[in-house]
């Protein structure tokens, strides 16, 4: 009855999944119960339809973690990989690359698709020939951080050495807004067809490196070398001598150090104002996962839902992030992710209460439902078949479905879970095909 009421006043296309207090003003214009408000903001709270698709009313969890400052230029660098360029000379997207000391930027430009080893060879050609080997290397897409990338880059070099890049979910911002810059300055000088934005990279290189950083005060060539380019030849001086070079470059670098300190101190003050204290998770906790990283088919990011899930955690793997169990089918999705991208699934205990499957998961531009278990096996026609759970219709036998092993390539585990638990049950030995 109640659970009725409440899929009327809050479910229907009629009501439009209101909020709590509206839900409960909407449900006291025809009836009262004892106990009716509490139950029905648990109801709508615990509604995980809502739960995917509204926005969270409290603020960022997470208080920013700066990255350390290092000792000196081209010891920690940011990778960042700008996307969905128009093709300009065969490429469409440009590989950034910040020195976190200098704020020294090259930018590369590449193909989206580019392989480990494609980008071993270019950070060879592009920054280890010009400034050495760097101590870490650090950015927020977990794909460009890859042991696959170290691998290929030490076995370029004939070098043994530990994995030192780092997958850091949210960085301070630093690559954000480099990216800014340098699709602001190929806005402007760029061709009306957008095709040449390639050419350009080198030049806009130049003017970035060439201008005073808001939180060093100086421009990264000043930081890196001891002095600022020249324009044009009107402005060269004479020399400087090698010692004095050398000193001031000491000064420059212990002036940028104190810049950088005030800078990231003030940064982190502003940026804490509008965040909360996370919540702490456990392993085997329930969490939704912001959809605000994942590439999507569908058409409309606004009208799509704002939380995926709900996933598993598997460890805590530092004050700000934490390992999930998302779907085997997502191979392209590094599996940590930051505090301020998860929020704590709140379970409904009420009975007989029924929930809408989540959506089907997109990879590849193909929809994929995700299995829940493996119910049982047959031969059928000298084929391999598997009755399929899947999930969201766990209480819906008839929503099981036969289906061909060729099917359940993306979720191996779940295949070999089911033969341990009934080994005598048909599998890849049992089949004629």
């Amino acid at each position: 009855m109640q659970l009725s009421i409440l899929q009327k006043r809050h479910e229907s296309p009629l009501a439009g999944h209101p909020g709590q207090e509206e839900t409960l003003m909407l449900v006291k214009r025809d009836i009262y119960w004892s106990g009716m408000t509490q139950f029905i903001k648990y109801c709508v709270s615990t509604f995980q339809q809502c739960s995917r698709s509204k926005n969270t009313p409290h603020k960022k969890f997470g208080f920013l973690k700066p990255l350390p400052i290092p000792n000196g230029p081209w010891i920690c660098l940011l990778m960042d990989l700008i996307t969905q360029f128009p093709l300009s000379n065969s490429f469409d997207s440009i590989l950034v690359i910040v020195d976190t000391f200098s704020k020294m930027a090259v930018f590369n430009p590449k193909m989206s698709s580019i392989t480990s080893l494609d980008l071993a060879h270019l950070f060879i050609k592009n920054i280890f020939s010009k400034h050495g080997l760097p101590s870490s290397i650090v950015n927020d897409r977990g794909y460009l951080v890859a042991s696959s990338f170290w691998t290929n880059l030490c076995q370029q070099l004939k070098i043994s050495r530990d994995l030192s890049t780092a997958y850091r979910p949210e960085t301070d911002g630093q690559t954000e807004r480099v990216n800014q810059i340098l699709e602001q300055y190929l806005w402007m000088y760029i061709s009306y067809h957008q095709d040449d934005w390639n050419t350009w990279l080198p030049l806009s290189e130049f003017a970035y490196n060439s201008s005073d950083h808001s939180s060093t005060k100086q421009s990264p060539f000043s930081t890196v070398y001891g002095r600022d380019p020249h324009f044009d030849s009107v402005h060269i001086t004479q020399d400087t001598p090698a010692g004095n070079l050398s000193s001031k470059i000491q000064s420059v670098q212990q002036d940028v150090q104190r810049e950088l300190e005030v800078s990231i101190n003030r940064f982190k003050r502003y940026s804490d104002n509008s965040r909360a204290s996370p919540p702490i998770f456990n392993p085997g906790d329930m969490v939704w996962l912001s959809s605000k990283n994942i590439k999507s088919t569908i058409h409309t990011k606004k009208l799509s839902e704002r939380w995926l899930g709900p996933f598993p955690i598997l460890k805590k793997v530092s004050t700000h992030a934490y390992h999930l169990k998302p779907p085997s089918q997502w191979k392209s999705i590094h599996p940590f992710f930051h505090i301020s991208l998860l929020e704590p699934v709140k379970t409904s205990k009420i009975p007989n209460r029924h929930q809408e499957p989540p959506p089907p998961i997109i990879i590849e531009e193909e929809e994929e439902w995700e299995v829940s278990q493996i119910l049982d096996s047959n031969i059928k026609r000298g084929k391999l078949w598997y009755v399929v759970e899947w999930k969201g219709y766990s209480q819906d036998v008839e929503r099981s479905t036969w289906e061909p092993t060729k099917n359940l390539k993306n979720c191996p585990e779940l295949v070999k879970d089911f033969h341990s638990l009934y080994p005598d049950k048909p599998g890849h030995n049992s089949s004629r095909a």
